[in-house]
């Protein structure tokens, strides 16, 4: 008895009905022999590779810049000018309003507010007003909308990052960037469609652990799931030959490879073996192309000058941002970019200059960048983090420095380009940066939002799993903020 009819003899009922793969199976069987066409991962692949937009797109490319650990609204973004009159006096109830607290000052006796340090002034045509710590970031006020009414329930990192990224607070499903591969499919056979990259913050005083389910593709086919890129000279481990393997002979491996592959997945239907074939043939052409892509010698000296000096230094936020445009150029259809340290339960004036010293240059580079070479119109550059901070101070207070805790309930977020509406400051919250007073934006109307600017309904946009129409945003009311786009 060969393996194959040992597998089928051992299937379980239990086994079949939860496998949904051998029904699906069974069905592009069905239908690929209906046409004619033979059955191979190929050709399964090739068919569910792109999905016609239900509207016409503005975003054809996204670049996610993630500020993981929750920047401090009211310390760039949200200026709270009332709250230095109230330096160290209680958070009243009356705006708290038994809202939910984290563990780490639930216990505190007091709520001492501790109003920014920092210098706020208007720019812009729209008037947005932004901290001393963004100078770079001010001078394209008008190329970016603010969102200032952020919120979500979630209140600790992990579920919080989970949420942003992947519209649920559970691990396990899609994140963006696959669902806006599995949407629009590839646009460069020779590089991922989705791309990450984790920078390394020059300050480290409180990283926050991440990891790939936050890129992963969830019940979406694999080959939709994030590609890590490495910093350095060696981008992704193995992709290069072995010393002394020549070319030839790891075509003829891959090839060999394949076909018992093949033979796999004509015997048993599993999609994860289409996803491997995919994965070696990829990884064999970018041993081509990522070379090029990582080589910065074609860069100009106007390009040091537009993103800064860090450009020169692997794994620094502004040379991720510089790769991420170089992808867009070649065709990458998202590129995901986590920037860690944003985590400031104390000391936030000793580590503030450090992140926007890291960010500020970068991102207006990267926006200018891609408007000079006619690449904005169509990129949809993302900036934020996972929830905002607290006007009370976790533990002491100072006029120098300060610490503040989680705050779910109102952040700031800006997109740029991609059809969004730049020069627009949309939502407000109350004099405490702690309530929205109009216009909120939930998780899901951002996800709606960005949907719809990438050329997809939200609401039809699915995927049948566990025997339901799967959506990014959930089962809950979810919006198109019109005032968002352009």
């Amino acid at each position: 008895m060969s393996i194959f009819d040992e597998y089928r003899n051992t299937l379980t009922r239990r086994h079949f009905c939860q496998q949904g793969t051998h029904l699906l199976g069974g069905a592009a069987l069905a239908s690929l022999m209906a046409s004619g066409k033979p059955l191979t991962a190929a050709t399964v692949g090739d068919a569910a590779k792109e999905h016609p937009a239900h509207i016409a797109s503005r975003a054809k490319h996204v670049i996610y810049l993630h500020m993981v650990g929750g920047p401090s609204q009211m310390d760039l973004y949200d200026y709270k000018p009332v709250m230095q009159e109230w330096f160290d006096k209680d958070l009243p109830e009356s705006i708290r309003m038994g809202q939910r607290l984290t563990t780490m000052t639930s216990g505190q006796k007091r709520f001492p507010i501790a109003p920014s340090k920092y210098k706020f002034a208007q720019h812009g045509e729209c008037g947005m007003w932004m901290s001393e710590m963004l100078p770079y970031t001010a001078k394209m006020a008008d190329d970016m909308v603010f969102i200032r009414s952020m919120n979500t329930e979630a209140i600790n990192h992990e579920p919080a990052i989970s949420y942003m990224q992947t519209g649920n607070q559970n691990t396990g499903r899609p994140c963006l960037g696959s669902w806006t591969s599995y949407g629009l499919g590839s646009l460069n056979e020779d590089l991922p469609t989705f791309v990450v990259l984790v920078a390394k913050p020059s300050n480290q005083e409180q990283v926050q652990a991440i990891s790939a389910r936050l890129w992963g593709s969830g019940y979406l086919p694999g080959e939709h799931a994030g590609v890590s890129f490495r910093s350095g000279p060696d981008p992704i481990l193995y992709i290069n030959n072995p010393p002394g393997v020549p070319k030839d002979i790891r075509r003829k491996t891959l090839d060999g490879l394949k076909a018992l592959n093949e033979l796999t997945y004509q015997q048993l239907g599993d999609p994860e073996t289409n996803t491997r074939i995919q994965q070696y043939e990829l990884a064999y052409r970018m041993q081509a192309s990522v070379p090029d892509l990582v080589d910065l010698k074609d860069e100009t000296e106007n390009t040091e000058k537009l993103y800064g000096p860090d450009i020169h230094k692997p794994g620094s936020f502004a040379h991720t941002v510089l790769l991420a445009r170089r992808m867009v150029e070649r065709g990458v259809r998202f590129v995901q970019i986590y920037h860690n340290n944003w985590d400031h339960h104390g000391n936030l004036v000793g580590r503030m200059k450090d992140q926007t010293r890291d960010v500020d240059q970068p991102c207006y580079g990267l926006v200018q960048d891609l408007k000079a070479r006619g690449l904005l119109d169509d990129t949809l550059v993302i900036w934020g983090g996972e929830f905002g901070r607290t006007i009370y101070s976790q533990g002491g207070v100072s006029k120098e420095n300060y610490g503040r805790d989680h705050h779910p309930r109102c952040f700031t977020m800006w997109m740029a380009g991609g059809g969004s509406k730049g020069g627009t400051i949309y939502g407000e919250t109350d004099d405490f940066s702690y309530n929205i007073v109009k216009d909120p934006v939930h998780i899901r109307d951002f996800h709606a939002t960005v949907l719809h600017l990438l050329g997809f309904d939200p609401e039809a946009f699915t995927y049948k799993f566990q025997g339901l129409d799967q959506r990014l945003i959930g089962v809950e009311a979810a919006h198109v903020i019109p005032a968002l786009i352009a």
